[in-house]
């Protein structure tokens, strides 16, 4: 049985190194990364308690105040006096303040781990403003408290406890980290690899800023994170090859599914840490995978019929793999751990693989078959691509040297200084090619839609004559042919299309072929998207330019609201509010207010939306509340004058619930729509209940507006309707120009609102989820219809600008 206790913590070094350079102990302090990056290591540690046999839960949260809680039932760190300390320091101290201080340097404690080199929780510690550290163990719960790295309160007993485990509790600090506010999308995707990982552990994932939260437990392991990476796509053979490996000291599983698609989804992991850039793990993997395949090909009649040789690259089309391996003291070529350098991990890597897919292939002969067809494709096609791509290089269409001649490139050679415009048409790049400032800005007019690589083969792809100019105009060639990223001539590559559907529709093309043949472009941060002005706004004498909806009704609001006047005349006078502080505030509520009653309205009707903003209460307690309810909203909609709604309540013998179905009769067309009961305990219902409550003040009072100095008082009905008739006189005193197309601006307004790097709002384009960005082109690119019907469904409420 393994040790863990004080003796088991080895002291290396302070923590004075870490807070000089973060950046080389945690990551990028700036962009996130390293914010994010102070979570993982807590729970790697935790895992690391997993992997060794003493875990089996991890809750996390992210708190209001944007500190993280950590949860773990492992051992606890160890509490006893370290014996090799001449200040004589809790081992849960010493853990907490040096660095290289942690029992992950022999193995009598932990036989695999995957913590950055025992660096971890010290770090945390030290980049954080203060950190609480609650131990359970022995029977009994201990405190430590940490300010700026530097213990402030040492071990101190609290109370009993019969559980075990380690909590950390950690505010990261502002003076290092330039944000500090959590991404709730990555710590959920490391989380996920996790659970899939570590098929014995549940992780629990909480964000109380907003009251969401996910349940993380796959027992199925990497077979379902296979399955989940090919949720959207359409799979060759149902069943799944898994193999896994008896040896103590290298363990190894691998997944893999092959499936309709063009492109390779590989994931490598080593002691749950991925390797971007593969390693010999991978290469034992490729090797063997060749072997067996080329194996059954040969015994089988389809070399006979097909008389073409399959090599590595032809298995890589539709591919999904997880491989995980886990070892003790593995090597990497980096400190970023994004390759592994083992040299003793290929060998069992590949036959485990060859073995088990052999064995495979004889056991599921009809699963086989398909996977082989598949493969002599890919080889036909990289045949076919070979020929076209011998006709391309005859012709230099993909050599750099000979550019196209619808670029109009700039004067400027080094790339970190020079822009490439992508620009949608003729007419849109005649209007950039005269805006843009020459030096540095290259223009490049694309003809139409380009081909949609997510359903062509690359032999396809060369061929295609926007694709080639686009691929001669970048410099570094494509995939498969020749693809040197380091030889890119832009380091700005702005998309710009128009905002219509059109528009939409290139630029998720162009961002197709960029995930799909370039994603080192998108990672290294070289790709973004221009942000046109929809409108044009003329106030008096000031022109300004907004980019949508929202920034033209703030600017309606911010003019609007300037003269305006509430007046309240009670029996003691009159008293006379300008739209200033709480009052210029509940408007500006009321007005987002109504924006989310126009979302929500596609989905249910708006009459209950407005009527909760009123005051109506739903209460879906039992059914006599719920009749309450109903009653309610009828006596509300006979005063509101709301004729041809009629309401009453459903329930679900199935799912046990209450649900409110909504008649509405509109010339003589009838329109139901249904409520779920979960609608009245969702954030959307709290806010609008919390709007009614404010304007609850301004009920039943004699209301007079002013909507401008000059204006005449008149009377009205509510604080909503007041909001109203300001936002309504100012549309009628604003010029208002909308822009559909680029083609519409002259090159001065094109170069101020666009193009002018002082005055121009881009969006860079990253891969925060490498998973859930394959998911996503998957679903909207490919080749199935359902995903793609019911991604549309489920966001349809954030649609914008859809009227075109």
């Amino acid at each position: 049985m393994t040790t863990y206790d004080s003796k088991s913590i080895k002291i290396l070094k302070g923590l004075e190194a870490v807070k000089k350079r973060p950046g080389m102990y945690i990551g990028d302090t700036n962009d996130g990364s390293g914010l994010h990056h102070m979570v993982f290591e807590i729970i790697d540690n935790s895992i690391d308690e997993s992997l060794a046999g003493h875990c089996d839960h991890i809750e996390i949260t992210i708190n209001t105040d944007n500190s993280i809680t950590v949860v773990d039932n492992g051992r606890g760190i160890p509490v006893d006096i370290h014996e090799e300390d001449e200040t004589k320091r809790s081992a849960a101290e010493i853990v907490m303040t040096e660095l290289h201080a942690g029992g992950k340097f022999d193995q009598n404690s932990y036989k695999v781990s995957g913590g950055l080199h025992g660096v971890g929780v010290s770090v945390v510690n030290a980049l954080s403003s203060w950190l609480r550290l609650t131990i359970k163990r022995n029977g009994r719960a201990y405190l430590l408290e940490f300010e700026n790295g530097e213990c402030k309160v040492p071990l101190k007993e609290i109370g009993e406890s019969q559980l075990t485990g380690t909590e950390i509790h950690f505010y990261p600090n502002k003076n290092i980290f330039s944000d500090v506010v959590m991404k709730y999308a990555i710590l959920a995707k490391r989380i996920r690899e996790l659970s899939f990982l570590n098929k014995n552990i549940s992780i629990s994932l909480t964000d109380k800023r907003t009251n969401k939260s996910e349940f993380f437990k796959h027992n199925g392991g990497i077979s379902e994170f296979i399955e989940f990476i090919n949720k959207t796509k359409t799979v060759l053979h149902p069943k799944i090859f898994y193999a896994s490996n008896d040896n103590s000291s290298i363990q190894i599983e691998v997944a893999i599914q092959w499936n309709t698609s063009y492109n390779e989804t590989v994931i490598c992991f080593t002691n749950n840490i991925p390797q971007k850039d593969g390693g010999t793990h991978l290469t034992g993997l490729r090797a063997a995978m060749t072997r067996a395949v080329n194996k059954f090909y040969i015994q089988s009649d389809f070399v006979k019929r097909n008389k073409i040789d399959i090599v590595g690259d032809d298995l890589k089309e539709g591919l999904s793999v997880i491989l995980s391996v886990k070892l003790a003291e593995p090597k990497f070529s980096s400190q970023t751990k994004e390759k592994l350098v083992s040299s003793e991990v290929r060998k069992p890597v590949e036959d485990t693989v060859n073995n088990k897919l052999e064995q495979f292939f004889q056991e599921n002969p009809n699963d086989a078959k398909l996977i082989i067809s598949k493969i002599v494709d890919a080889a036909r096609g990289r045949e076919a691509a070979r020929k076209a791509r011998d006709v391309t290089r005859r012709k230099g269409v993909l050599d750099s040297l000979g550019l196209s001649g619808k670029l109009a490139d700039c004067q400027e050679k080094n790339p970190e200084l020079s822009e490439l415009f992508l620009v949608e048409g003729d007419s849109a790049g005649g209007s950039a090619k005269q805006a843009r400032d020459r030096k540095f800005q290259a223009i490049l007019p694309l003809k139409g839609k380009i081909l949609n690589v997510e359903k062509a083969r690359f032999d396809k792809l060369i061929v295609s004559q926007e694709i080639t100019t686009l691929i001669q105009t970048l410099g570094v060639g494509i995939k498969q042919d020749d693809y040197k990223p380091e030889k890119l001539r832009y380091h700005r590559i702005i998309i710009m299309t128009d905002a219509d559907v059109d528009g939409s529709h290139i630029r998720t093309l162009l961002l197709t072929f960029f995930y799909r043949q370039m994603p080192e472009l998108i990672e290294a941060g070289f790709v973004y998207i221009a942000q046109p002005p929809l409108y044009k706004v003329k106030h008096q004498k000031i022109e300004k330019y907004l980019k949508d909806d929202e920034e033209l009704e703030e600017l309606m609001f911010e003019y609007g609201v300037k003269g305006a006047q509430l007046l309240i005349k009670e029996s003691s006078g009159e008293i006379v509010h300008n739209f200033e502080n709480d009052i210029k505030l509940l408007a500006n509520e009321v007005i987002k207010s109504r924006q989310r009653i126009k979302k929500l309205s596609s989905v249910m009707d708006k009459v209950i939306l407005e009527s909760i903003m009123d005051g109506v209460i739903f209460d879906f307690t039992n059914k006599q509340t719920i009749d309450k309810s109903i009653e309610s909203f009828q006596n509300w909609a006979l005063k509101e004058e709301t004729d041809g709604v009629k309401v009453n309540s459903k329930y679900s013998i199935e799912t046990e619930k209450w649900s409110l179905a909504i008649r509405r009769i509109n010339h003589g067309n009838e329109k139901i729509s249904t409520i779920d009961e979960k609608f009245f305990i969702s954030d959307d219902y709290i806010h609008f209940s919390n709007i009614a409550k404010k304007l609850k003040v301004y009920k039943n009072k004699n209301l007079y507006l002013k909507v401008s100095k000059d204006s005449e008082v008149q009377k009205i009905k509510t604080f909503s309707e007041a909001v109203e008739k300001i936002m309504s006189y100012i549309d009628k005193k604003l010029s208002k120009q909308r822009y559909k197309g680029l083609g519409e601006m002259n090159p001065e307004q094109l170069w101020e609102t666009t193009m002018d790097p002082e005055k121009r709002v881009l969006l860079k384009v990253n891969i925060e989820d490498a998973i859930a960005s394959d998911v996503i082109f998957t679903t909207l690119m490919g080749e199935e219809v359902e995903p793609r019907r019911e991604f549309i469904e489920k966001n349809a409420l954030n649609a914008i600008n859809i009227d075109y």
